[in-house]
Order: structure tokens, then C-alpha cells, then sequence
């Protein structure tokens, strides 16, 4: 029996099979758990593909963060194919790279900002929020971050934003906690995903992991992120809220 035996899983972000949402559905289901998974507009035709990988094909919801009638409607939507939630995983984030990233901080638009700060971070309140209704007690929200405790070269705006992704968590523990709601991030190094590809010089990370991470680090390897997701699903960590766990190989504990 897995350690997700009969818990239904939302899993929003999952793109392509090098995605970490996608590893995290697929270790979800082999923990035993119903998983849904979604995504949104154009993206929607990659995930199609890609979740027939999975077993079973998970249902594909299209909910888009910034959509209010999308949020407004998703837990009606989710009702057409669970009855509950007992956990919630938010892998979205979005930051325009031609403005909000690879050193182009200083000179950033507001309104990218602003989608960034939307989709980055807003989003793991809008979106669990929208599932409060589905919510089983002792549910778990579960987000994905790059510790923002420190500023990043090229990751600009993506920082600020994960910043206050990782402040969001904190005040969705502090106000769901009293309904039994868990929330906590996972803050994995960086892997080779279509998001860090998209940030220019972003390669400079590998280097930074791969001469000082403790455990070392293989940017391809989505599977360590993914079990620190599903065990925080779980029930093994009932009085865990609030956390931000790191799974980077040891690298932040290091010092030059």
C-alpha cells in the first residue's frame, strides 16, 4: 500500500514529461492516489500527449490562474470527476523572458511584474482558495520553489516573485491551519526543465550545484523533488506547515 493509498490529488502545471509536476503525478499514482491534473491554452495540447504516459490517463482540467471565471468555476469542474481534495500541487510560475529575466531587472515593466507576481505567487492563494470548497481535512498544499532567501544572477523577477510565493505559504498556513489545511513548499535546485531553459544564462546554476552541493546534483533527475512533494501529500508529516524543505543536494547549507 502506498503512502497515498485512496487521496485525490490536484497536480496543476504539468507540461511536458521533463516538467516536475509531471514526475509528481507520476509518483503520486504510484503511491495510490487518484490524481487530476491541469494546465491551460496552448499548453493544453502538450499535456494531452504527455499525461498518456501516465496510468491511468488522468482527467485534464484547463484552469488558467489569471482567468477569475476559471477559478471561479473549478470547483464545480473538479466535482464532475472527484468528490474531494486531499492535496493540492502548485507548479506554476511565469516571468517574460525577454523583460523580467536574464539580467534585465533594472529595467522590467510594471505589468510584467505584475504577471509575474500573478502567476508566480497570487496563484497559490487563487488557486487553493478555489479548491477550498473540494478541501478534506488534513488536506495538503504543496508548492514549488528556488529559495528566494538570496538574490540569483538572471533569475531577476522570478526571485521576487518565489520570494513572495514562499511569504504566500507562510500566511495560507497561518489562516487554513485552524481547518486542518497544511501548506508548505518544496525548494528543489535547479533541474532542466522548459521554465529554466527559458532564462538566459541559467546554466550557470549547474556549475554553481555540480562543484558545491553536498550530496552533488544531477539537473535531469526529477525524482528527489518529486518524492519530497508526495511525502508532504501524505499523512507522514501531520503537524508540518509553513516549511519550506530543501531538496538541492545540501547546497544551501553551504558556505563559499
Amino acid at each position: 500500500m502506498g503512502i497515498l493509498e485512496g487521496k485525490t490529488i490536484l497536480v496543476a502545471g504539468v507540461t511536458l514529461d521533463t516538467s516536475i509536476a509531471f514526475h509528481v503525478a507520476r509518483v503520486a499514482q504510484a503511491e495510490g492516489a487518484t490524481v487530476v491534473v491541469s494546465n491551460f491554452g496552448r499548453a493544453m495540447s502538450l499535456t494531452r500527449r504527455v499525461i498518456k504516459k501516465l496510468d491511468p490517463v488522468p482527467p485534464l482540467l484547463e484552469v488558467d490562474v489569471t482567468n477569475t471565471d476559471h477559478l471561479s468555476g473549478l470547483a464545480e469542474t473538479l466535482g464532475q470527476h472527484v468528490d474531494h481534495l486531499d492535496g493540492l500541487v502548485h507548479s506554476l510560475a511565469f516571468a517574460n523572458p525577454e523583460t523580467a529575466l536574464g539580467g534585465k531587472f533594472l529595467s522590467t515593466p510594471w505589468s510584467d511584474v505584475a504577471t509575474a507576481l500573478q502567476v508566480s505567487a497570487y496563484s497559490l492563494a487563487s488557486l487553493t482558495m478555489a479548491c477550498k470548497p473540494l478541501l478534506a481535512p488534513s488536506s495538503s498544499v504543496v508548492g514549488l520553489t528556488f529559495d528566494a532567501q538570496v538574490s540569483w544572477p538572471v533569475y531577476d523577477w522570478m526571485g521576487v516573485s518565489k520570494s513572495a510565493l514562499e511569504s504566500t505559504s507562510r500566511y495560507l498556513a497561518r489562516y487554513l491551519g485552524p481547518e486542518g489545511v497544511r501548506v508548505n513548499l518544496v525548494a528543489a535546485g535547479p533541474l532542466e526543465t522548459l521554465a529554466k531553459r527559458a532564462i538566459g544564462g541559467a546554466d550557470t546554476f549547474n556549475e554553481v550545484w555540480g562543484s558545491r552541493a553536498p550530496l552533488g546534483w544531477d539537473p535531469r533527475d526529477m525524482e528527489p523533488t518529486a518524492k519530497a512533494v508526495v511525502a508532504l501529500l501524505s499523512d507522514w508529516f501531520p503537524k508540518t506547515t509553513g516549511e519550506m524543505v530543501h531538496v538541492d543536494g545540501g547546497l544551501h547549507s553551504t558556505g563559499a
